[in-house]
């Protein structure tokens, strides 16, 4: 790390405003500490005495815009200066800032720091943040954006930096920290099936993805390390599954290759109908094979796609329709009850809009998706018939999926009562993401479970996972029609509406604690594509996930 220079002496004149921001200005050799706000070291000596003349009373109440701003000036003003234990001494986590700031300098060698506040938004103020990252004989410009929020500490009421490492750098999260130096894991140059590279910036979904290609395929695929700044994660992000993330390259050393089986057409489509949405995920697979073809989210942060644990909604009346065919509990074009309500286990549960089906088939009910038809079962059903069915049959809820990407494989809890009934229209416990579902739709079309994969496995040898049996003929047979029918006459017909050949689908409504609309889902396959999405907090999922999954389908002829 290059040594730093002596901090200048504090100015004593007012710092210029420029474009309604202030900037804190570096001179000479180290770092110049000017007010951020206009305040100077006269607005802060004027803080310190208020703040002795009242140091017996508990301050209360909203924060005032003076509170905000010399807050918000002393946290930055020390920081910039490099008076690490100044700077943590404003948050109201002084360990933690002292730590995390003391890293920034000299684990992730960022030097030369210099930092723009802008407009206070309420008890927020946003900054810039521009420096220069060094590493022996490499140097390179840094720059970012961030904000901080400032809050009452507890016991006092004073004004202090709501202390996260996100403070530090948006992309850090608690345990994390910044470091500069090789990395540890080289480089990839990811591929896809036509023997394309898949970037970024030409595939925006496909950050978090070649960040995991890299994590698993980096020190196998033959590449040399390189010199950069990266976010290496602590245990909490490791636990969600979050990889390391490169934020500046110093050197980007030799990248090895990796091929995968995404399609580019259908990569560039998928890209193309989550942009229409905010907060939507697709997933596109080969139902044959398991191959991935496309995989794309509008939130660029985490992929819901594979990562994703959301409740999936009636989608899981797929693999519910499965259990109760095989169990005699069902069967397509007999009768099958769908009253308003239904109570189990001290629930009361209801179809959408509190409709009926009065003397109507189980094939009315699975296209309709009517919920009182599933849980008006739970009563001939052991807690545990739900988790084997999506284990032995689906190949979900083992946690033992080898795409070549951190994925989140489903769970299916073993629950009772109540829980367990709501288990069967995909609520209580279940939890699934687009990937999920789109393995179940290719498993009914395909008459077999094949793990999904991105990377394939005679790549390095890893063995998929597999399902320990399949449907019968007659089971499959009248899974397939109910959603075929589904897709042709029922709550999937308007977005299917034009999706030529063989298809199947199936909708989903999944409510969210606190959220006023629930989450859309849409599972379907036409020929030897399956597909599914989410649109969270959008609707229903006929008219949400349902033109996204059929767009592509249709694409992907």
């Amino acid at each position: 790390m290059g040594n730093r220079g002596r901090v200048a002496e504090r100015r004593k004149t007012r710092p210029a405003v420029l474009g309604g921001a202030i900037a804190v200005v570096v001179g000479g050799a180290g770092f110049g500490a000017y007010a951020l706000f206009g305040g100077g070291a006269a607005a802060e000596d004027g803080v310190r005495r208020a703040s002795a003349q009242q140091a017996e009373e508990v301050r209360t109440g909203p924060l005032s815009a003076a509170e905000v701003t010399d807050t918000a000036e002393r946290f930055l003003t020390a920081w910039q200066s490099g008076k690490v234990s100044e700077a943590a001494a404003v948050t109201d986590d002084p360990e933690a800032a002292a730590a995390l700031l003391t890293g920034y300098a000299e684990d992730a060698r960022v030097k030369d720091v210099t930092l723009v506040a802008g407009a206070r938004a309420g008890d927020e103020v946003p900054f810039s943040v521009k420096g220069t990252v060094s590493y022996e004989d490499l140097d390179k410009p840094l720059a970012y954006e961030s904000e901080l929020t400032v809050v009452r500490r507890a016991g006092d009421g004073a004004p202090r930096v709501d202390w996260r490492p996100a403070v530090v750098h948006p992309d850090l999260k608690d345990g994390d920290k910044l470091v500069t130096g090789e990395a540890g894991t080289p480089p990839v140059r990811a591929l896809d099936r036509d023997g394309g590279e898949l970037t970024a910036a030409k595939y925006p979904s496909l950050g978090t993805v070649l960040d995991g290609l890299r994590e698993k395929y980096g020190e196998k695929a033959g590449g040399e390390a390189g010199v950069e700044l990266r976010v290496v994660r602590g245990k909490a992000s490791k636990k969600a599954e979050l990889s390391d993330k490169t934020l500046l390259e110093l050197d980007e050393g030799t990248p090895g290759t990796v091929e995968t089986t995404l399609d580019p057409s259908l990569q560039a489509a998928a890209e193309a109908q989550v942009a229409k949405k905010a907060r939507a995920s697709v997933v596109v697979l080969r139902a044959s094979t398991g191959e991935i073809l496309a995989v794309a989210n509008s939130s660029r942060g985490f992929n819901t796609a594979f990562q994703g644990s959301l409740a999936p909604g009636s989608t899981m009346k797929v693999i519910t329709s499965s259990m109760l065919i095989e169990k005699g509990l069902a069967s397509m074009d007999e009768k099958h009850p769908c009253p308003k309500y239904f109570s189990y286990g001290g629930w009361k549960f209801q179809n959408d809009d509190k409709f009926q089906i009065e003397d109507g088939t189980f094939k009315a009910s699975f296209a309709r998706s009517c919920n009182t038809a599933f849980i008006s079962q739970a009563p001939e059903l052991e807690d545990d018939d739900l988790t084997e069915q999506a284990q032995q049959v689906f190949g979900l809820s083992m946690n033992n999926w080898q795409v070549g990407v951190p994925t989140f494989d489903g769970s299916v809890p073993v629950q009772s009562a109540a829980p367990m009934a709501a288990s069967l229209i995909g609520q209580g416990g279940v939890r699934m993401n687009p990937l999920n579902m789109a393995s179940v739709s290719a498993t009914v079309k395909s008459g077999v479970f094949h793990q999904p994969y991105l990377v394939s496995p005679e790549v390095d040898g890893r063995a998929l996972a597999t399902a320990s049996r399949t449907l019968s003929a007659g089971t499959l047979a009248q899974l397939r029609e109910l959603m075929a029918y589904t897709a042709a006459h029922g709550t999937a017909a308007e977005a299917m509406a034009g999706v030529g050949g063989e298809t199947g689908a199936k909708t989903g409504s999944a409510e969210v604690e606190g959220q006023k609309k629930p989450n859309g889902w849409f599972t379907a396959y036409r020929g030897d594509l399956a597909a599914a999405g989410v649109v969270q907090a959008a609707g229903h999922g006929g008219s949400t996930a349902g033109p996204i999954v059929a767009a592509l389908l249709k694409s992907g002829g």
